[in-house]
């Protein structure tokens, strides 16, 4: 009998389910295992019934609930909530529901400020109200999942490797164990390091860190962080590059960004990121600001207005 998953995407990009998609042949492999009884993103399935006639949301039961996007609005828990209701194991799929993601920079300014931006200009005048018909009310800030529902199964990343997806699903289908990541970029960073003291600033990343080339192997390119540019691997988790291991954004070229969320579940990225350039001898009054190094992990409080005195 085949196992029902429902899937939601609530305060998100659709970039998680992209990662479903990207799972290539082997979804099919997993479809031939699960039956989705709810999935926004594949299939028709109103909220309030086909018609509109429902009076509450009505999601079917399922073993497996998939729930990418952290909560926004009303909305977003009422929604949160049923699925937590009707799945037996709820995934936290990607970095927006696992730690708030993108959408939790958001929680640096009050809402106030983020619809006044958003409805007026310095051209134009702002208006009487909000508009407000029919939209759900906004919450006082992003949450990830498991600040308003219990989570049984974390999959973070902007967006998970269809690797690690199709390894959860197959774990959760089957009944087998789940063994996920849990080094840091750093440690599985195959790129040279010549030590610590080798730089004293930090600059914008404005241009390609010094390789000769992409068919240079990355064991010959000098670690990004040493060629005096901000790289997170050492505060973010690993498992970004799948199977292969190899971190994505450093096979690219490019410094890590944090999208996996802290090594240790309730750090900080931003304290850590800084204790380390500091024990590294690195200045980081030469860091143009450091709200950034929070970019995918400002839920649970990390990130939050201050008031201007």
């Amino acid at each position: 009998m085949a196992v029902k998953v429902a899937q939601e995407w609530l305060n998100a990009c659709s970039g998680c389910e992209i990662s479903i998609v990207d799972m290539g042949e082997r979804l099919l492999d997993v479809l031939s295992l699960v039956e989705f009884v709810h999935s926004p993103v594949l299939m028709d399935h109103k909220y309030f019934g086909q018609l509109g006639d429902g009076r509450h949301i009505d999601i079917p039961e399922a073993v497996v609930g998939l729930i990418s996007g952290g909560l926004r609005n009303t909305e977003h828990v009422e929604v949160a909530e049923e699925m937590r209701k009707k799945c037996q194991v709820i995934v936290a799929l990607g970095s927006c529901a696992t730690h708030g993601g993108i959408p939790a920079l958001a929680n640096s300014y009050e809402n106030e400020e983020i619809l006044g931006r958003y409805y007026s200009t310095e051209t134009t005048d702002r208006p009487k109200a909000v508009p407000n018909d029919g939209v759900p009310a906004l919450l006082d800030k992003c949450y990830s999942l498991d600040e308003k529902i219990k989570v049984d199964v974390y999959l973070p990343g902007c967006p998970p490797h269809p690797d690690q997806v199709f390894a959860a699903l197959s774990a959760l289908v089957t009944g087998s164990p789940l063994e996920l990541p849990t080094k840091s970029v750093c440690d599985l960073c195959p790129t040279k390091r010549e030590g610590k003291g080798q730089v004293k600033q930090l600059r914008r990343f404005l241009e390609a860190p010094q390789h000769n080339g992409p068919d240079e192997p990355l064991d010959k390119m000098r670690c990004i962080l040493e060629q005096g540019m901000l790289c997170m691997g050492s505060v973010t988790r690993g498992g970004c590059g799948g199977d292969q291991l190899t971190p994505r954004c450093i096979s690219a070229r490019v410094p890590c960004r944090g999208c996996y969320g802290p090594v240790k579940e309730g750090s900080n990225q931003r304290f850590d990121m800084l204790n380390a350039l500091a024990s590294n001898g690195i200045d980081i009054a030469s860091l143009p600001e450091s709200v950034s190094m929070l970019r995918f992990s400002g839920a649970h409080g990390l990130l939050r207005h201050v008031r201007k005195s």
